[in-house]
């Protein structure tokens, strides 16, 4: 009995330290009191695990950021030690391909944006994709055996098999493995996730919803979708394509959407819809870039479009509200920087549709990320997803840390 009380301890600590190591991936640099709030482990036994990762160098000491303690001053910070492991993140845009490294404390080594032709086929945007991984490493100064993992997102539906789903914004991707092609041509475990979720990913880790126990993401730029992060979790359901919120119908005797139903909010409220309904009006090509400087110059056509679009995008998250209560609404995207012109509708919205407990529980913010939500939200895929395994590359790095010193 006693062998196998000690066997259960064991095992006990071990998946305590592993919670450990799980939550100092997710947060970053961060005290050992936010680490117990991210575990829901005590504060002795966060302590404890720390202490011994400090000591096998695993975890490191940072410095103060000047956040304060309940007694007034700053707390101690740790974070992973950053040459454990770095984690690569390509997004695939519309018109650009960015890709960024990462070590396991949450600094960017590196960034690259490039434009891309509208449109372009997957396999050309991978063999630009790997040219430019090559490239972050270098600049990084990361060797390729610290990595961990790519993560890897496009703007369009992803299957939990790895299929990407019928998009228009990048239709030359629809029905790839696009992870597995990049795989092959890196030599890396590769993730796949499509924008919206890789945005609440970000906005959770660095953004305007860290801290939210519940939180929504909601991309408004060509198209609109929603990511969905609970408990620190990405939620995206059975088979991968939770938050298709753009695919709520609100008029079943409304416009053909691209998903083959009729009246979807994307057919009222997508950029590509509001800039062609102004198009028409006007007898001009608008884009939503223009129809966005146009609202901000104070074009009154082009602002009361925003403001219908936020009015509609607002019913649709009433219902999304009263499903899943969030506690904060992160909007990104193009879109957003329209902002109140878009959001009070938006929120008006909210509080006449959804029932009064879930529209007082939620706030509705702008993301802080901008145009770097996704592509930040490609390294937060492979911090959640590489899981313990970085832990195996441990002793090279200890042993090499050790040869230096002899």
């Amino acid at each position: 009995m006693r062998g196998e009380d000690s066997g259960s301890l064991g095992s006990l600590r071990e998946s305590n330290r592993e919670r450990v190591v799980q939550a100092l991936r997710m947060l970053g640099v961060a005290s050992r009191a936010d680490v117990a709030r991210r575990t829901g482990l005590s504060r002795s036994t966060v302590s404890s695990i720390v202490a011994e990762l400090l000591a096998e160098g695993l975890v490191v000491d940072r410095e103060e950021d000047g956040r304060p303690s309940s007694a007034g001053r700053p707390p101690a910070l740790i974070a992973l030690d950053p040459a454990a492991g770095v984690a690569v993140g390509i997004d695939f845009g519309k018109r650009h391909l960015a890709v960024a490294a990462s070590d396991l404390s949450h600094r960017v080594l590196a960034e690259e944006w490039i434009e891309m032709p509208e449109d372009y086929e997957a396999e050309d945007g991978i063999d630009r994709a790997a040219e430019l991984v090559d490239l972050v490493l270098s600049d990084g100064g990361a060797d390729r055996d610290r990595v961990l993992g790519v993560g890897m997102g496009i703007p369009g539906p992803v299957h939990r098999s790895g299929v990407v789903g019928s998009s228009a914004i990048l239709p030359g991707w629809a029905g790839t493995r696009g992870a597995d092609r990049m795989a092959e041509r890196l030599g890396f475990h590769v993730w796949l996730g499509n924008d919206a979720n890789l945005g609440a990913l970000s906005e959770a880790t660095w953004g305007a919803g860290k801290g939210a126990a519940a939180l929504v993401y909601l991309k408004l730029s060509t198209g609109i979708g929603a990511g969905i992060v609970i408990d620190g979790e990405l939620f995206d359901g059975a088979g991968g394509t939770a938050g298709e919120i753009g695919h709520i119908t609100l008029d079943e005797t409304g416009d053909i959407c691209r998903c083959g139903s009729r009246g979807c909010l994307e057919t009222f409220a997508a950029g590509a819809a509001i800039a062609r309904m102004l198009s028409r009006s006007r007898g001009e090509e608008l884009d939503v870039d223009a129809v966005l400087s146009r609202a901000a110059a104070g074009d009154p056509g082009c602002r009361r479009a925003l403001r219908d679009a936020g009015r509609a995008i607002g019913v649709a998250v009433a219902n999304l509200c009263n499903l899943v209560n969030p506690e904060r609404i992160v909007v990104g995207g193009s879109m957003g920087y329209a902002g109140d012109l878009l959001l009070d509708p938006l929120r008006e919205s909210v509080g006449l549709r959804a029932i009064p407990s879930a529209a007082e529980d939620v706030e509705v913010v702008l993301g802080e990320l901008g145009e770097r939500a996704e592509l930040l939200g490609a390294v937060a895929l492979v911090l959640h997803e590489a899981g313990p395994a970085w832990s195996g590359r441990v002793p090279a790095v200890q042993q090499a840390a050790t040869a230096e010193t002899k």
